[in-house]
């Protein structure tokens, strides 16, 4: 009997060993735990991070795992839900290599509150997490870009089993409730692109990623079944889903070493408006005129871009992290775009949406890369500069170093819970190997005495 996609990919989790985990691997997804605590902690201070935190603390129930930022004791199911909210609300999470989905929100934020909940270890934990980002990363090659253009986010539908595989491996299911795992986070996979607006819609959707994940697998170790076929059925996630899919892609070269793609933001907002920056950033150091001498700017994108981020006139932060034009125009004026040139207070400056007024955005096919952008400034003295980023800051091809990505937890995190528990943060993620339990990362993530 020929097994399902469902069941090859069960298999090869259950029996996932981080002894034979390569050691770069491990290196990389320490690297993107700490990444994504620095980023939760930030994220914890906004908006829509605190009515997650106190969503989760009024529903209540078992004291299980924790709230990054709080310090409040709540369910797993709701610690994920609200952690991956808080991961996802200022638009400096990780990316996978084609800027289609973000690994963390959904992955970390369930195995984090699994693994708290079922006092798992340090290799344990780290395992869980480079088993639900490489299942996150098959689901979407198996049915992106066709996933993406249809109108579905590819961060929770993909990222829900992820995030079960993750809590099943926590949980130390056996290889059935590993496919009931997956069929019952096929059952509840969902996220749509109708997120770009003033609302908070956009950091929502991993919430339910992360929660319906833990789900999943919780259901799945109480004896309730899920389908086998969720993947490759005549009804399933990838016909469900996607006009081109291809299930293969699922379980292509099942081994230790499929080569996850993280990429890490330098910049407040959306990935594939990070190219475009870059370009604004590079002439920026080049002219030598005024920026009121400006008379043009032209924009161009790959088509699989183009017609996305085009709002030049953002009416709340949540708008501005998803604009281009607006990134172009802050990175040109303040030679910078995290998260204090997104503020709420910057949206009504004249000279920012002058310039962003003037973003002119074409769609480019001769492009390489999807995000790659090519800029053109023209000035009123008659010059014209030019830049063309095919790969952006954080990339693969153009890494942040290790000291830089330290410092962007620092200048996230610090705020939170102070420079001393970011580096016994940092500290107890280095070694995460070697500890029994999770605990000394939870208790950095602690604001003292709770509002510090």
């Amino acid at each position: 009997m020929t097994s399902t996609a469902a069941e090859k990919i069960a298999d090869h989790f259950v029996h996932l060993k981080f002894k034979d985990l390569p050691a770069e691997r491990i290196r990389q997804v320490k690297t993107l735990v700490k990444d994504y605590l620095g980023v939760a902690l930030g994220g914890s201070r906004t908006d829509s991070g605190k009515v997650a935190a106190g969503f989760a603390k009024e529903i209540g129930g078992a004291p299980q795992a924790t709230v990054i930022g709080n310090g409040a004791r709540v369910p797993a199911v709701h610690a994920a839900f609200a952690n991956a909210i808080a991961s996802h609300s200022i638009e400096l999470d990780d990316v996978d290599y084609l800027a289609l989905f973000h690994f963390s929100p959904p992955v970390v934020s369930a195995a984090l509150a699994v693994a708290e909940q079922e006092g798992a270890s340090g290799k344990e934990f780290l395992a869980a997490v480079i088993a639900g980002c490489e299942m996150m990363s098959r689901a979407s090659h198996a049915t992106n870009f066709s996933l993406r253009d249809r109108g579905f986010h590819t961060t929770p539908t993909c990222g829900v089993f992820g995030a079960a595989i993750a809590s099943a491996y926590l949980m130390r299911l056996n290889g059935d409730q590993f496919v009931s795992s997956l069929g019952l986070a096929g059952a509840q996979s969902s996220g749509l692109m109708e997120m770009y607006g003033p609302s908070m819609q956009k950091r929502f959707n991993p919430g339910p990623a992360a929660r319906n994940g833990v789900t999943s697998a919780w259901m799945a170790r109480l004896g309730f079944t899920g389908a086998a076929t969720i993947f490759d059925g005549e009804r399933g996630f990838c016909r469900a889903f996607s006009d081109e899919f291809d299930v293969s892609a699922l379980t292509a070269d099942l081994g230790p070493g499929y080569p996850d793609e993280f990429e890490y933001k330098p910049y407040s907002c959306a990935r594939p408006i990070h190219n475009a920056i870059d370009c604004a950033l590079n002439i920026r150091k080049e002219l030598k005129e005024p920026l009121s001498a400006v008379k043009s700017i032209s924009m161009r994108r790959h088509p699989k871009w183009a017609e996305y981020h085009k709002n030049a006139h953002p009416k709340t932060y949540h708008e501005a992290q998803v604009s281009l034009p607006y990134s172009v125009a802050v990175a040109l004026i303040e030679g910078a775009a995290l998260f204090p040139q997104y503020s709420n207070d910057k949206l009504g400056d004249a000279e920012i949406i002058r310039l962003s007024t003037m973003v002119d955005i074409v769609s480019d096919d001769s492009l390489p890369r999807g995000v790659s952008c090519l800029m053109e400034l023209k000035t009123e003295g008659g010059n014209t500069l030019t830049s063309q980023v095919d790969h952006p800051s954080g990339s693969i091809e153009n890494p942040m170093t290790p000291e830089q990505m330290n410092a962007k937890v620092h200048l996230l995190a610090d705020p939170v819970v102070g420079k001393a528990s970011v580096d016994a943060l940092i500290a107890a993620v280095d070694h995460l190997e070697d500890a029994e339990s999770v605990t000394e990362v939870i208790r950095n993530t602690i604001p003292s005495a709770l509002g510090a």
